[in-house]
């Protein structure tokens, strides 16, 4: 069966198409990261199945073949967290999940951060923006992130990385110029017992992320609904979240107010007019300064919205690796990490390795 084969059987309308068996989907992902499918077929699968509506068994089987198809490091560190925030990064936050996983990592958690650099359509800020300001970078080598985790507690480490498959799907995205399923299965491509803290768009998402983060047999997982999708809270309002913890799903509201961590301003990012045409957040330096700038002043111990939103996604990290029972005393494990140079130290390390 060929990806033309599988259009047809999504239909041009919902009334005429159908879901794909969980077998059809995971060859179609297969096709999607072979090469030797042409652009204008890849790009009407992916059209259809966002105008149809894709299903969880559809997601599973996705993540099944990416996974299948991937180096997937850090299989045998105990305790493991993966955070998966959105690859195509953020327009108006900084990418807060490096301060908050460094600040986890310094607490003793061992965290594997999984990412990428201006990823269509959006092209935003991410980690690896902050990584490149704080003269470090993300590793594109699992092995290496491995080495990392092992040696530091924390690495970085590209998604193109793991699956260099998705590196071939980027002129596609971009030229589509809308989201779909990739930037959601992408995010799913992680160790098979490491706990999970995943960030989710608004709307239903947030469910199927967690139902197919349980049927993918994770003992523990997270999904955030932070600003722009991401895994780092709200200060001003609560987060909405769910809790994947011993087979049941339970709902996570995160509070700032009642953590002590509340501000009047989220950690917005200063306006340096609109990026050129073709670029987004992620290709203006100024944007990247601002965002390295920020965590830079978290890891010293400066407050402000980004120290409250990094401790609230350190806390997060904790609790999903079963290290703190509840939110508000992971928040002072974290803080207790970050005050005592404890996060710090996990950059200087990093640096030595870099």
């Amino acid at each position: 069966m060929i990806l033309r084969d599988l259009v047809r059987l999504l239909g041009s309308a919902k009334r005429d198409g159908r879901n794909l068996t969980r077998e059809e989907a995971y060859r179609a992902f297969e096709l999607l990261i072979a090469g030797g499918q042409s652009e204008i077929q890849i790009g009407a699968f992916l059209i259809a199945l966002r105008w149809k509506g894709v299903t969880v068994e559809e997601v599973i089987a996705f993540a099944e073949a990416a996974r299948a198809h991937a180096n997937i490091p850090c299989k045998d560190i105990e305790d493991l967290v993966c955070v998966m925030p959105p690859h195509e990064g953020f327009e108006t936050h900084p990418p807060l999940e490096v301060a908050g996983s460094v600040i986890a990592a310094g607490a003793g958690c061992p965290v594997l951060l999984v990412t990428d650099r201006c990823v269509p359509p959006k092209r935003g800020l991410t980690a690896a923006s902050v990584l490149e300001h704080l003269g470090l970078g993300m590793t594109w080598d699992p092995a290496e992130a491995d080495s990392w985790v092992h040696k530091t507690n924390f690495a970085v480490l590209s998604a193109c990385g793991l699956l260099p498959g998705l590196l071939g799907l980027r002129r596609v995205r971009g030229e589509i110029g809308v989201r779909t399923p990739l930037s959601t299965v992408e995010k799913l491509i992680a160790p098979p017992k490491a706990s999970i803290v995943i960030g989710a768009q608004q709307g239903p998402v947030l469910g199927v992320a967690v139902e197919v983060l349980q049927a993918l047999g994770h003992p523990r997982a997270i999904a955030i609904q932070g600003p722009e999708g991401g895994v780092v809270p709200f200060v001003r309002r609560k987060t909405r979240g769910i809790e994947l913890a011993d087979g049941f799903q339970v709902p996570l509201t995160i509070e700032p107010n009642d953590l002590g961590l509340g501000c009047d301003g989220e950690p917005d990012l200063p306006m340096f007019g609109p990026p050129d045409e073709g670029l987004g957040s992620g290709d203006n330096p100024g944007l990247v300064e601002a965002a390295g700038k920020m965590t830079q002043a978290v890891l010293a111990g400066e407050g402000g919205p980004a120290r409250c939103a990094s401790l609230m996604a350190a806390a997060i990290i904790l609790k999903a690796a079963g290290k703190a029972p509840t939110v508000a005393e992971g928040v002072s494990i974290a803080t207790e990490a970050l005050d005592s140079g404890a996060a710090s130290r996990v950059i200087e390390k990093l640096r030595s390795l870099s």
